[in-house]
Protein backbone atom coordinates (compact mmCIF):
# COMPACT_ATOMS: atom_id res chain seq x y z
CA UNK A 1 0.00 0.00 0.00
CA UNK A 2 1.29 3.40 -0.91
CA UNK A 3 1.45 5.78 1.99
CA UNK A 4 3.26 9.03 2.65
CA UNK A 5 6.49 7.20 3.57
CA UNK A 6 6.29 4.69 0.76
CA UNK A 7 7.57 5.53 -2.70
CA UNK A 8 6.18 3.64 -5.62
CA UNK A 9 8.97 2.12 -7.73
CA UNK A 10 8.66 2.71 -11.46
CA UNK A 11 9.95 -0.02 -13.72
CA UNK A 12 10.02 -0.02 -17.50
CA UNK A 13 8.98 -2.83 -19.79
CA UNK A 14 12.61 -3.23 -20.85
CA UNK A 15 13.75 -3.58 -17.22
CA UNK A 16 11.10 -6.23 -16.62
CA UNK A 17 12.09 -8.19 -19.75
CA UNK A 18 15.79 -8.02 -18.88
CA UNK A 19 15.06 -9.12 -15.32
CA UNK A 20 12.92 -11.97 -16.62
CA UNK A 21 15.72 -13.00 -19.01
CA UNK A 22 18.20 -13.16 -16.13
CA UNK A 23 15.68 -15.09 -14.01
CA UNK A 24 14.99 -17.54 -16.84
CA UNK A 25 18.68 -18.21 -17.45
CA UNK A 26 19.18 -18.93 -13.73
CA UNK A 27 16.04 -21.00 -13.12
CA UNK A 28 14.74 -22.29 -16.46
CA UNK A 29 11.39 -20.62 -15.79
CA UNK A 30 9.81 -17.32 -14.78
CA UNK A 31 8.05 -17.18 -11.42
CA UNK A 32 6.19 -13.87 -11.33
CA UNK A 33 6.26 -13.54 -7.51
CA UNK A 34 9.99 -14.15 -7.30
CA UNK A 35 10.64 -11.95 -10.34
CA UNK A 36 8.67 -9.10 -8.75
CA UNK A 37 10.72 -9.46 -5.58
CA UNK A 38 13.99 -9.50 -7.52
CA UNK A 39 12.94 -6.30 -9.32
CA UNK A 40 11.78 -4.73 -6.02
CA UNK A 41 8.27 -4.11 -7.35
CA UNK A 42 4.88 -5.43 -6.39
CA UNK A 43 3.26 -8.26 -8.29
CA UNK A 44 0.57 -5.81 -9.44
CA UNK A 45 3.24 -3.48 -10.87
CA UNK A 46 4.92 -6.39 -12.60
CA UNK A 47 1.66 -7.44 -14.27
CA UNK A 48 0.79 -3.85 -15.15
CA UNK A 49 4.08 -3.58 -17.04
CA UNK A 50 4.32 -7.13 -18.44
CA UNK A 51 0.54 -7.69 -18.97
CA UNK A 52 0.80 -11.49 -18.71
CA UNK A 53 3.24 -14.24 -17.83
CA UNK A 54 2.87 -15.81 -21.28
CA UNK A 55 3.59 -12.48 -22.94
CA UNK A 56 6.67 -11.99 -20.78
CA UNK A 57 7.85 -15.54 -21.47
CA UNK A 58 7.37 -14.87 -25.18
CA UNK A 59 9.66 -11.84 -24.96
CA UNK A 60 12.23 -13.84 -22.97
CA UNK A 61 12.17 -16.79 -25.38
CA UNK A 62 12.32 -14.46 -28.37
CA UNK A 63 15.43 -12.70 -27.05
CA UNK A 64 17.02 -16.04 -26.28
CA UNK A 65 16.16 -17.35 -29.76
CA UNK A 66 17.30 -14.19 -31.51
CA UNK A 67 20.65 -14.27 -29.70
CA UNK A 68 21.27 -17.89 -30.69
CA UNK A 69 20.21 -17.33 -34.30
CA UNK A 70 22.37 -14.22 -34.59
CA UNK A 71 25.37 -16.14 -33.29
CA UNK A 72 24.68 -18.96 -35.75
CA UNK A 73 24.33 -16.49 -38.65
CA UNK A 74 27.61 -14.79 -37.77
CA UNK A 75 29.44 -18.13 -37.89
CA UNK A 76 27.98 -19.21 -41.23
CA UNK A 77 30.66 -20.14 -43.77
CA UNK A 78 28.55 -21.39 -46.66
CA UNK A 79 26.23 -19.62 -49.08
CA UNK A 80 22.87 -20.63 -50.50
CA UNK A 81 20.86 -23.55 -49.24
CA UNK A 82 23.90 -25.03 -47.50
CA UNK A 83 24.33 -21.76 -45.61
CA UNK A 84 20.71 -21.78 -44.42
CA UNK A 85 21.07 -25.38 -43.25
CA UNK A 86 24.39 -24.56 -41.56
CA UNK A 87 22.73 -21.76 -39.58
CA UNK A 88 19.89 -24.08 -38.60
CA UNK A 89 22.22 -26.86 -37.45
CA UNK A 90 24.22 -24.42 -35.33
CA UNK A 91 21.05 -22.90 -33.86
CA UNK A 92 19.52 -26.28 -33.01
CA UNK A 93 22.80 -27.42 -31.46
CA UNK A 94 22.82 -24.35 -29.21
CA UNK A 95 19.18 -24.95 -28.24
CA UNK A 96 19.90 -28.54 -27.26
CA UNK A 97 22.88 -27.39 -25.17
CA UNK A 98 20.90 -24.69 -23.33
CA UNK A 99 20.03 -26.24 -19.96
CA UNK A 100 17.57 -23.51 -18.85
CA UNK A 101 15.63 -23.81 -22.09
CA UNK A 102 15.51 -27.61 -21.95
CA UNK A 103 14.37 -27.42 -18.30
CA UNK A 104 11.56 -25.06 -19.30
CA UNK A 105 10.38 -27.41 -22.06
CA UNK A 106 10.46 -30.35 -19.65
CA UNK A 107 8.69 -28.67 -16.72
CA UNK A 108 6.16 -26.49 -18.57
CA UNK A 109 5.36 -28.22 -21.87
CA UNK A 110 1.86 -26.74 -22.25
CA UNK A 111 3.07 -23.20 -21.59
CA UNK A 112 6.04 -23.72 -23.90
CA UNK A 113 3.80 -24.93 -26.73
CA UNK A 114 1.40 -22.03 -26.26
CA UNK A 115 4.16 -19.41 -26.15
CA UNK A 116 6.33 -20.89 -28.90
CA UNK A 117 3.81 -22.00 -31.52
CA UNK A 118 0.58 -20.03 -31.38
CA UNK A 119 -0.19 -16.85 -33.23
CA UNK A 120 -1.00 -15.15 -29.93
CA UNK A 121 2.67 -15.41 -28.99
CA UNK A 122 5.47 -13.41 -30.52
CA UNK A 123 8.09 -16.13 -30.90
CA UNK A 124 6.86 -18.02 -33.96
CA UNK A 125 5.98 -14.88 -35.91
CA UNK A 126 9.38 -13.31 -35.19
CA UNK A 127 11.30 -16.50 -35.97
CA UNK A 128 9.55 -16.72 -39.35
CA UNK A 129 10.42 -13.08 -40.01
CA UNK A 130 14.06 -13.68 -39.10
CA UNK A 131 14.11 -16.81 -41.27
CA UNK A 132 12.77 -14.69 -44.13
CA UNK A 133 15.77 -12.37 -43.65
CA UNK A 134 18.10 -15.37 -43.79
CA UNK A 135 16.46 -16.56 -47.01
CA UNK A 136 16.84 -13.11 -48.56
CA UNK A 137 20.54 -13.12 -47.65
CA UNK A 138 21.22 -16.39 -49.38
CA UNK A 139 18.84 -16.01 -52.33
CA UNK A 140 20.08 -12.55 -53.20
CA UNK A 141 18.64 -11.29 -56.44
CA UNK A 142 17.08 -14.56 -57.61
CA UNK A 143 13.56 -13.94 -58.91
CA UNK A 144 11.55 -14.95 -55.84
CA UNK A 145 8.17 -13.44 -55.28
CA UNK A 146 7.65 -11.98 -51.81
CA UNK A 147 4.78 -14.40 -51.18
CA UNK A 148 6.90 -17.36 -52.21
CA UNK A 149 9.69 -16.44 -49.80
CA UNK A 150 7.16 -15.81 -47.00
CA UNK A 151 5.70 -19.28 -47.53
CA UNK A 152 9.14 -20.88 -47.71
CA UNK A 153 10.17 -19.22 -44.45
CA UNK A 154 6.97 -20.37 -42.73
CA UNK A 155 7.24 -23.97 -43.97
CA UNK A 156 10.93 -24.15 -43.20
CA UNK A 157 10.40 -22.96 -39.62
CA UNK A 158 7.52 -25.40 -39.09
CA UNK A 159 9.66 -28.32 -40.30
CA UNK A 160 12.47 -27.36 -37.93
CA UNK A 161 10.04 -26.79 -35.04
CA UNK A 162 8.46 -30.20 -35.60
CA UNK A 163 11.87 -31.80 -35.12
CA UNK A 164 13.22 -29.61 -32.32
CA UNK A 165 10.01 -29.66 -30.30
CA UNK A 166 8.75 -33.15 -31.15
CA UNK A 167 8.20 -33.96 -27.46
CA UNK A 168 5.88 -30.96 -27.11
CA UNK A 169 3.92 -32.16 -30.12
CA UNK A 170 3.52 -35.66 -28.69
CA UNK A 171 5.85 -37.33 -31.15
CA UNK A 172 9.20 -39.03 -31.15
CA UNK A 173 12.05 -36.96 -32.53
CA UNK A 174 12.37 -37.65 -36.26
CA UNK A 175 15.60 -38.76 -37.88
CA UNK A 176 17.80 -35.63 -38.30
CA UNK A 177 18.77 -36.66 -41.84
CA UNK A 178 15.11 -36.89 -42.84
CA UNK A 179 14.43 -33.46 -41.32
CA UNK A 180 17.35 -31.97 -43.23
CA UNK A 181 16.17 -33.53 -46.50
CA UNK A 182 12.68 -32.10 -45.95
CA UNK A 183 14.08 -28.67 -45.08
CA UNK A 184 16.37 -28.75 -48.12
CA UNK A 185 13.43 -29.69 -50.35
CA UNK A 186 11.48 -26.63 -49.16
CA UNK A 187 14.50 -24.38 -49.78
CA UNK A 188 15.08 -25.78 -53.25
CA UNK A 189 11.42 -25.73 -54.25
CA UNK A 190 11.37 -22.05 -55.13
Amino acid sequence: MAGPDRVRRVVSHEQVVLGACRFFLQHGMVDMDRLAASLAVSRATLYRVAHSRDGLLGEVLWRFTERLLTRARQRRRHAGVDGVLEVTRAFVGQLHAAAPFRAFLRTEPDTAARVLFTTSGVVHRRVVSLQLDILREVHGDRPWSAGSLDQMAYLYVRIIESAVYAELLGAAAPDPELVERAARAVLQSG
